[in-house]
């Protein structure tokens, strides 16, 4: 998983994601996010459309958005943290 090359909704490596694995991100999410506002406290993982994706109780959005964000977080930290 990079932030440069962000995982597509239809990756064929999300059709594997559990409910629990969902909620696992979900919580890394709410965890790593809340210093950039990223709360989302009603999310939770939702069904999987026609198209065999998952998706989350936000508004069904992808999984794809939940693993890019934590991507982006996890970039930009690397990134502040390499900073003098």
């Amino acid at each position: 998983m990079s932030a440069h090359h962000p995982i597509h909704p239809a990756d064929p490596a999300l059709l594997h994601l559990t409910s629990r694995q969902v909620t696992q991100l979900i919580v890394e999410l709410r965890t790593e996010g809340r210093e950039f506002g990223l709360l989302w406290p009603s999310a939770t993982p939702g069904d999987v459309n026609l198209h065999g994706r998952r998706l989350i109780d936000i508004g069904n959005v992808p999984a794809s958005t939940l693993v890019n964000l934590l991507a982006l977080i996890r970039e930009f930290r690397r990134n502040r943290d390499l900073r003098p």
